[in-house]
């Protein structure tokens, strides 16, 4: 789609009428011819039209006229007043007026001998302007110079002659600007336009300055004014650089203007330098050479404290401004360029906000390409120092580089591209400056580099950029030399979207690089281009079609977005060795459940080549000449959402727009459609939609290009050509939309809803529903009945339903829809009206959907007024004209009208009556719709200006007393429970009192004083939790009332009137006075949004119920952004007094404070939080420096604050903190203050009061995600859910010296030798932070925040006597540890072991150190670039503690963690140890693990209750499993591996079975491709397993070896012993059987029994032999089968019955023998088609695999073996059940069996149900949305089984031979058209019977009983047919 580019607003020239008119006087002119009249009178014709483009055109005459004037003859008066309209008219117009531009190019265009004349006038014309005092032409004044020197030549020449003046006047007003500043805190829209205002003038001044350098220096000696003037200028500047008030594009331009006056001043030779070096340094020295004014100047500027951005700026003028292309002037300019990168990397080590960093990464930047260019020049200038100094090698450079490293994976994106190209231009100058010959020759210097950064993660965004730096630079040889499998590695990262741009990048380069190196090779060796095209191949294109085709299709997504069009791009030839490669492929490649297979990965490169216009035009029966249709059409009904989306994409998607759509193409989209409308997946529908509108789009660029070609076309064959496109194209489109009109019946999916009404909304918006001849007449197809369909989504449970139905109704022909009949308008309204009472919250969106779409009727207010008639409401409708506006203006201002009287009589019964109101008619609903109708008029071109005044007031007074009624319940302590008793008969008294009770109890007060409960009001409360109240005057009407419906409406009422109230602020027009004493005509007044801003103040400080304050929270929102942008002075400051307000409340800990203590501080963090987030990002955010400031100096815990009164005002400053820091908005504003806030929260840890704790906790959870991010994958204690040493403690430097102090603290604690537990309280929360760091290979050795110091005091944490300490020490000590120091650190923590045992050994030491031992062992495992294994002394350490695993040591637990770690060291994946070393450790531990009791049989031992026992055995288990069957072959001790596996099976514990048996199926799973069993499997471990299954009763041990037996059996047939007995077949069935009747409560159990159960029914099945008690068995088993179908069952469950039904297809469902019966089989069928509709996607997925096991002669050709998705599944399963019953010649029976699926089984309940439903109130179902209808379709299935049913029938009939039905059929046939017609005259009755409109109304009703009526109207029809 084509945006078009924004245009300057042209505005017409507008002049005071006296000046006006003596302009056009002096242009006046009688007769003549010549150039100069000519120019007069174009210009008095300019001045005298009011059309600003005709002006321009005449200007533009002007010029050429101008251009044209000779010297001779000419009238000098009239030319003279020419060029001074001309400059008077440019002076006179806005800067960015293309009239302004005209004119200047018109001056520009004067002849050489006039320029002299026309700059006088300009002169002239703008000293009167300079001349001006008015402060508001002051800004345009200064647009007019910088216009001026905008490449206007005669501009800047005036402003050279003018420049003292002018200077002059920019100082005056950057005076006056820096003056204003101060007088406008918490203004922030003023704010904004004074720092715009000071932005210009610098940048202008600055800009004087450069362009008149020349005229400066010439003047300065002579020109006493000028240099007070310059001297002025620069004390402006410096204080705008020193005043952080200002924002940084301000200081930063300062900055710069600093540096360009003193150059000005000073020239451009070394003095500069020295000059500028000064003031980097802050010293005097180097000053001397400045003349004396500026060096007193910048004396003031070296000696004064300044901010350290300063200096940041300062260094980005002298990089900005000062020349640093070729030879210097001297070497002080070289000590410059040395002195800017130091000082701003000193500066960044203080910085802490994100804008500051972001500014001193761009200026090294700036300041690496200023080197570069040097350098770039004339390099023997250069000196050897200097070179030396920006080489690799230099001190210099490697701290850019720390710099860099500590900054690539910051926050920001800008940061991370300035880090990219400062690291890009580092390598740069490393090339220039070292004396290699070649620049591309990879030297040590990045070899070194190259190698570091491969071993970094890969979840380190900054690695790829580095990487592609090094392949741009060097070339890809040397990266794929080091890492052959890069390509393969790269594609696996595509998966995640965070990582897959940065991945795809770093691939373009690689394989660009690496072809060029090839093609570059093969021309030396003169090879042809398919060998080493071949080669290429098999480096990039393969390692991607194997990802393609086996990863899962969430991760190849983004390989489609990012990688494959840059591959395609760089090698278009590259798709046909795709295309041939994956067709090549086994056909059985169709993808597993979770991947592609070979037709996606198709799809994929094929959608990929045509999107990239690589692809050639289809050709017949081929898809761009390269694949056969049917795999496309297979393809767009696979079972994979992405499969189907790619083909998709491949049908629509085209490089071109307005390609045309072929018949082919509309075939396919056909093929598409209806399967794939009920899309479950939300970024499956949002693709399908965006796949359509691109293709929608095609059709109409296309159908524009056909009718031009069509209007020019001469020749008739072409013309019918195209006039059959368009044909072609009106019946695509038609077809189009009568099929998603035709699904938008009652009952349909949400999905099928959603999606048909988006791509309605499409056609609409492309193509319009214009009924007629011309275009494609979509609006014929819309029938009322259409119309209707779309008119009753509005009542979906929906949302967005609800708003794309609405929005579509608008579209559609106003006569299909019929709401300009006043009948079906009187419906619609009063159903509107009835909804917005009910007591279903849900039913007043609806109401307010179908108010909207009468508001265009312009005959609704006679409705309104027939209403309120009937109501007795005394209304009058307001008078509109018939304009389309008025008419909206007037419906709306009479529906708000109608629904304000009707609220106002509402709230005066609930003031009285307030749960009468809650039961019948709650209030919410009408202000709800009030609010929607409003949003839907334009309010800033309203007529009843006076009508709507009045209205406002009304609003806002009803909505004051609304709350009033409600306020209360939600602001009590206890909202949720709370029934105020106001039905007693005194009701005022009764409600007084109860008023009073609920008052709320948890204010300051909570923590300072007790209060007992009223006794008499609990047992009150208690007795009427749940009441039934009579109504007076409503005839003895009972309500049925809850706690939870006077709750729901009261804090709905209060959400809707603070929507409402932040509306009616933020929409409507302010009336107020201006500074300037201008009245603004406006609807809602000053006082009025005061008094709002006052009402939300006291919801949000004293609500309780969290739905009240927080939906409080937006209106104030709307409010407070209003007030910003609100022109009022009094309104733009309320901000900043009500925070000040606020923040005194909380820090006064007032015990009579109404403010709530508990709940999180209820409303008072969002109160803050809209307060602050309304000061806009851009400005210097003081409001929240000195908010944040206040509150981490109360919530810092203090030795003074010993009392509860204190304690307060802690918790809500750290209630608050968390808030603030949760939320988004703030930005990085809120990083600079995260250090404070870890403190904070860290300390408050500390405190004796378990409410600040709790707070600080809170507060610690919510900075550690504000400072991690959220956790990325499910392990948290992976690298990417953590942070380098050095970018958090560069990030956060404050962090360091606290948590290394207070480490320090809590490890001086930690000591177990007392035997008392002596925890510090912040311990934990210590260990937390530290253990989400880990050192980079990156980091450098002389790091002044490096992470040793902390080693100590983490290992001396260890010892603690808590366990989780000690575990958390463990894990907190790997990530400090590098990868080069594990063994010698494991060395010297073994070192801390005793190697023997004695009497006052300390065991918790000992397991600590052990824990330490084990966590790195693991981290060093994992890692993928480990050293080689060297002589370290840990084999022998270990060798020597061998005690502490043996009974000599007393402790279980030690001795379980020491086998842990000889596990650890055993196992195949260390390089730790040297192979004797292992060796000589396996034979060791086998030693003690056959001597402990896990192989010794000692019952007693072994279940030993001693605590850490179960620990000590699993460790056992651990080291026997390793030995037998994980790796039995490296333990060399192969006869022991039965025994053990026999010990480990038998063992009395079952956590040591469940262990077992969970790593024996593990590897039974790895070895299930391999033919050879493992030797372990004999039949002595499998009579253990059989025997197991029959006698283990622990329930998660039972799964697993039922699990095992599963996998065992599906590889060959299974001897059942049970110990020394065999068993047949059919006494394993029966106890399979009894144990899932048993297992009913374990669905792990009850899935696995079944799994099992089902693989040997199969097998009996296909057997020979089957008894009685077989066939008793299979009927059982049906019927289990079934059951698991239903839709109550576990999701796990009906994923287990789906594999089995699909197991059973070929020997079961499909089996032409029958052998489970005709009931049976048609049974498994329908339950089948029960999980083909299930709720869950998975569930259906699984199911529909059953295509692939059916006989592929009974199903179509083109989707035999092939998966489908599951709504194609269930169609040809539903064939496919009518083809086997004519194969199993059951046609009568088998139709009757289905019909009676058809007529459906709720008719027996339905009556219990409906008497069950009547019993209940609905009122107790308040939130209940009934049916939600997310993706069954009973309407669908029911039409789906009739028309199968019908075809088969007739076929049937057509088959059979002479005779009639068999007689039991013939009654069953009859019995069941009895009840067909019976349900059909009963839901006829029952549809009667419901009210006008009952699709809203009653929505669940009426679709349940029109589906019933289908269901038996239906049934007959099949019936009929049948007899």
């Amino acid at each position: 789609m084509v945006v078009k580019k924004k245009t300057p607003k042209v505005e017409a020239l507008v002049l005071d009428e006296e000046k006006l008119q003596r302009l056009l006087a002096s242009l006046s002119v009688d007769g003549g011819q010549d150039g100069v009249r000519q120019v007069a009178h174009t210009l008095q014709s300019c001045l005298e039209l009011k059309e600003p483009v005709q002006q321009i055109q005449l200007v533009k005459k002007v010029g050429s006229q101008l251009e044209a004037l000779s010297e001779e003859k000419t009238d000098g008066a009239l030319l003279g007043a020419c060029l001074h309209t001309l400059a008077l008219v440019y002076i006179s117009q806005q800067a960015k007026n293309p009239l302004r531009r005209a004119i200047g190019s018109a001056l520009g265009l004067v002849p050489a001998w006039l320029q002299e004349q026309t700059t006088a006038c300009l002169c002239e014309c703008l000293s009167e302007c300079l001349s001006d005092t008015n402060p508001d032409r002051y800004s345009h004044v200064v647009d007019t110079i910088a216009g001026c020197m905008d490449g206007f030549l005669l501009g800047e020449r005036c402003i050279n002659k003018l420049f003292p003046e002018v200077l002059q006047f920019l100082y005056k007003g950057l005076r006056e600007c820096l003056q204003q500043n101060s007088g406008l805190q918490g203004r922030h829209v003023a704010q904004a336009q004074l720092m715009r205002s000071c932005l210009m003038t610098v940048k202008t001044s600055m800009l004087v300055i450069q362009k008149c350098q020349g005229s400066v220096s010439a003047a300065l000696h002579s020109h006493r004014t000028l240099v007070d003037t310059l001297s002025s200028l620069l004390a402006c500047y410096m204080h705008i650089v020193t005043d952080e008030e200002f924002i940084q594009a301000v200081q930063s331009t300062a900055g710069m203007a600093i540096v360009v006056l003193i150059r000005s001043v000073m020239g451009s030779g070394d003095e500069v330098a020295s000059v500028v070096c000064s003031l980097l340094r802050s010293s005097v020295q180097g000053l001397d050479c400045a003349p004396l004014w500026l060096k007193q100047r910048c004396e003031r500027l070296c000696t004064g404290t300044r901010p350290p951005g300063v200096s940041v700026y300062l260094c980005h003028g002298a990089l900005a401004m000062l020349n640093w292309k070729g030879a210097l002037p001297g070497p002080q300019w070289e000590s410059l360029l040395l002195l800017v990168p130091d000082t701003l990397l000193d500066v960044d080590a203080s910085m802490k906000e994100f804008s500051t960093v972001m500014v001193v990464v761009r200026v090294l930047t700036l300041w690496s390409r200023a080197a570069l260019e040097y350098l770039q020049g004339e390099r023997h200038l250069c000196s050897p120092s200097l070179q030396q100094s920006l080489g690799g090698e230099s001190d210099l450079h490697r701290r850019l580089l720390e710099h860099i490293y500590s900054h690539w994976e910051h926050p920001l994106d800008g940061v991370r591209q300035q880090t990219h190209s400062l690291f890009r231009n580092l390598l740069l100058l490393h090339q220039h400056t070292s004396s290699s010959t070649s620049e591309s020759v990879l030297d040590g210097y990045g070899l070194e580099l190259m190698q570091r950064l491969l071993q970094l993660e890969w979840h380190m965004r900054g690695k790829y950029g580095a990487l592609g730096c090094l392949v741009e630079l060097y070339g890809a040889g040397h990266l794929l030399e080091m890492q052959p499998q890069l390509p393969s590695c790269l594609l696996g990262l595509m998966g995640d979207q965070t990582l897959a741009p940065y991945a795809s990048d770093l691939l373009e380069r690689l394989f660009i690089s690496h072809k060029q190196l090839l093609a570059a090779e093969a021309c030396k060796k003169k090879t042809c281009e398919e060998d080493w095209m071949e080669c290429w191949h098999q480096m990039w294109v393969t390692p991607l079609l194997q990802v393609l085709c086996s990863a899962r299709v969430d991760q190849t997504n983004y390989i489609l977005d990012y990688f494959l069009p840059k591959l395609l791009r760089c090698s278009p030839s590259s798709l046909t060795h795709m295309v041939q490669a994956l067709q090549h492929r086994s056909s059985r490649c169709i993808g597993s459940s979770d991947s592609r297979g070979a037709l996606g990965a198709l799809m994929t490169c094929l959608r990929a080549a045509r999107a990239q216009g690589v692809m050639q035009t289809p050709k017949e029966g081929l898809w761009g000449g390269l694949v056969p249709i049917i795999l496309l059409r297979q393809a767009l009904i696979h079972k994979h959402d992405q499969v189907r989306m790619d083909a998709l994409g491949l049908v629509c998607e085209s490089n071109r727009s307005t390609e045309v759509l072929t018949s082919q193409e509309m075939d396919l989209i056909r093929h598409f459609l209806l399967p794939n409308l009920n899309s479950q997946s939300p970024g499956v529908r949002q693709q399908t939609i965006s796949l359509f509108k691109k293709m929608l789009c095609r059709v109409k660029d296309s159908t524009q290009l056909v009718q031009k070609k069509l209007s020019q076309e001469r020749e008739q064959e072409q013309r019918d050509k195209d006039q059959h496109t368009l044909c072609l194209y009106k019946e695509f489109l038609q077809w189009l939309c009568t099929k998603l009109f035709e699904v938008l019946l009652p009952g349909a999916s949400f999905s099928k809803c959603l999606m048909s009404l988006h791509l309605l909304g499409q056609l609409a918006q492309l193509f319009t529903f214009d009924v007629g001849p011309e275009g494609f007449a979509l609006g014929d197809v819309v029938t009322p009945t259409y119309a209707q369909n779309v008119l009753y989504c509005v009542a979906s449970n929906f949302l967005e339903v609800k708003l794309l139905a609405s929005t579509l109704l608008g579209k559609l022909p106003p006569s299909a829809v019929g709401l300009q009949e006043q009948d079906t308008m009187r419906g619609v309204l009063q159903a509107a009206l009835d909804l917005s009472t009910s007591t279903k919250p849900f039913d007043s969106v609806t109401a307010a959907h179908l108010l909207n779409l009468l508001l265009h009727q312009p005959n609704l207010s006679l409705a309104l007024l027939q209403c309120a008639q009937e109501q007795g409401l005394d209304f009058q409708p307001p008078s509109s004209l018939p304009l389309a506006p008025d008419v909206l203006e007037a419906n709306t201002l009479a529906v708000i009208q109608f629904l304000l009287l009707c609220l106002q009589s509402e709230v005066s019964k609930a003031e009285s009556f307030l749960l009468q109101a809650a039961a019948s008619s709650p209030l919410y609903g009408r202000v709800h719709c009030i609010t929607a109708v409003l949003q839907s008029l334009n309010t800033e071109t309203l007529r009843h200006t006076e009508e709507w005044r009045c209205l406002v007031s009304e609003l806002i007074a009803v909505c004051y007393r609304l709350s009033n009624v409600a306020s209360p319940v939600v602001q009590s302590s206890s909202p949720e429970g709370l029934i105020p008793m106001d039905a007693s008969t005194d009701t005022s008294s009764g409600l007084q009192r109860i008023l009073q009770e609920i008052q709320p109890r948890d204010t300051n007060a909570f923590f300072t004083s007790t209060r007992e409960l009223d006794a008499h009001y609990e047992e009150d409360q208690a007795e009427h939790r749940t009441t039934c109240i009579t109504s007076p005057g409503t005839g003895g009407e009972d309500y049925r009332v809850t706690a939870q419906m006077v709750l729901v409406c009261c804090w709905r009422s209060m959400k809707e009137v603070a929507m409402l109230l932040g509306q009616l602020c933020q929409s409507l027009p302010l009336h107020y006075t201006s500074d300037k004493a201008y009245k603004h005509p406006g609807i809602i007044t000053e006082e009025q949004v005061k008094g709002v801003g006052l009402y939300f103040r006291q919801q949000l400080l004293q609500s309780r119920h969290r739905g009240a304050f927080e939906l409080a929270y937006v209106g104030f929102v709307r409010l407070t952004d209003m007030l910003c942008r609100s022109g009022s002075k009094v309104l733009q400051q309320l901000p900043a007094y009500w925070l000040s307000k606020v923040l005194e409340e909380v820090k006064s800990s007032d015990p009579l404070s109404k403010l709530c203590a508990t709940r999180r501080s209820a409303g008072i963090p969002f109160y803050i939080q809209a307060l602050l987030s309304s000061e806009p990002k851009s400005s210097s955010c003081s409001l929240l420096k000195m908010t944040m400031k206040e509150l981490i100096a109360l919530a810092m815990p203090a030795a003074d604050r010993n009392t509860d009164n204190d304690t307060v005002p802690q918790v809500h400053a750290l209630n608050i903190l968390r808030a603030l820091y949760r939320d988004t908005r703030l930005g990085e504003n809120i990083i600079p203050f995260v250090s404070d806030g870890m403190q904070v929260a860290v300390l408050g840890f500390t405190s004796p009061v378990w409410a600040v704790r709790n707070s600080s906790t809170l507060l610690f959870s919510t900075l550690i995600t504000r400072i991690f991010g959220v956790k990325k994958g499910r392990d948290e204690h992976a690298k990417k859910n953590r942070m380098t040493g050095r970018e958090f403690f560069t990030r956060f430097p404050a962090l360091y010296s606290f948590l290394l102090n207070q480490l320090k603290e809590a490890a001086a604690t930690v000591e177990s030798d007392s035997g008392h537990v002596k925890l510090h309280p912040s311990l934990f929360l210590l260990l937390l932070v530290l253990g989400r760091l880990y050192p980079s290979p990156m980091d450098g050795t002389y790091s002044p925040m490096g992470l040793a110091p902390f080693i100590p005091f983490i290992i001396r944490c260890g010892r603690s006597a808590v366990y989780r300490t000690r575990e958390m020490a463990a894990r907190a000590l790997v990530p400090f540890v590098p990868l080069t120091q594990i063994s010698s650190t494991i060395h010297a923590v073994l070192q801390q072991l005793p190697q023997h045992s004695a009497p006052q050994i300390q065991n918790n030491c000992i397991h600590g150190t052990l824990l330490q031992v084990l966590f790195l062992l693991q981290s060093y495992r994992s890692e993928s670039h480990r050293p080689p294994p060297a002589e370290n002394g840990i084999g022998k350490a270990v060798l020597q503690c061998m005690w502490l695993a043996s009974r000599e040591n007393s402790c279980v637990v030690t001795r379980g963690a020491f086998l842990d770690v000889l596990v650890c060291l055993c196992g195949p994946k260390i390089s730790l140890l040297c192979d004797s070393d292992v060796n000589k450790l396996r034979q060791e531990t086998l030693s003690i693990l056959l001597t402990s009791t896990l192989v010794t049989n000692n019952p007693a031992a072994t279940a030993n209750l001693e605590p850490g026992n179960t620990q000590y055995m699993l460790s056992l288990a651990r080291v026997a499993l390793s030995a037998s069957v994980e790796i039995p072959e490296l333990w060399g001790r192969p006869q022991l591996t039965t025994k053990l596996l026999e010990c480990l099976l038998q063992c009395p514990l079952y956590e040591v079975r469940e262990l077992a048996l969970e790593r024996v199926l593990s590897a039974l799973k790895k070895e299930e491709d391999q033919e050879e069993k493992p030797a372990w499997l004999n039949e002595t471990t499998l009579s253990n397993l059989t025997c197991l299954a029959f006698h283990e009763t622990h329930p998660q041990c039972l799964t697993k070896v039922l699990q095992v037996l599963s996998v065992l059996h599906c590889g060959g047939e299974l001897q059942w012993i049970d110990g020394v007995q065999n068993l047949s077949q059919d006494k394993v069935l029966l106890h399979l059987l009894a144990l899932t009747q048993r297992a009913v409560h374990s669905v792990e159990v009850y899935c696995a029994a079944m799994t099992l159960l089902s693989q040997l029914v199969i097998q009996t099945v296909n057997s020979d032999s089957k008894g009685a008690s077989t066939v008793t068995c299979l009927s059982q088993w049906g019927t289990l089968v079934c059951s698991c179908c239903s839709e109550e069952q576990p999701v796990e469950v009906k994923l287990m019955a789906a594999k089995v039904l699909v197991n059973s297809t070929g020997p079961l469902l499909t089996n032409s023998e029958l052998p489970l019966g005709l009931v049976s089989t048609v049974s498994l069928w329908r339950s089948l088609f029960m999980l083909l509709q299930d709720e869950d996607q998975e569930v259906r997925g699984f199911s529909s695999d059953f295509i692939a096991n059916a006989p592929a002669h009974l199903i179509s050709a083109d989707v035999a073996g092939v998966s489908v998705c599951p709504p194609v599944a269930l169609d040809i399963g539903v064939g496919l059940l009518c083809r086997l019953m004519e194969v199993w010649n059951q046609v009568p029976a088998g139709v009757v069996a289905v019909t009676d699926w058809l007529l459906g089984e709720e008719e027996g309940n339905e009556e219990a149900g409906a008497e069950e439903a009547s019993s209940l109130d609905e009122e107790d179902f308040l939130f209940e949305k009934g049916d939600l209808n997310l993706w069954a379709e009973p309407v669908e299935w029911v039409k789906l089984l009739h028309r199968h049913l019908i075809a088969l029938i007739l076929a049937y009939k057509q088959t059979r031979e002479s005779g009639s039905i068999e007689p039991e059929e013939a009654q069953q046939i009859s019995t069941l058209a009895s009840k067909a017609q019976a349900k059909v005259l009963s839901t006829k009755q029952a549809l009667q019977s419901l009210p006008v409109l009952p699709q809203f109304s009653c929505t669940m009703e009426h679709t349940h009983l029109a589906l019933q009526q289908q269901r038996a109207t239906l049934a007959l029809d099949v019936l009929e047919t049948l007899r």
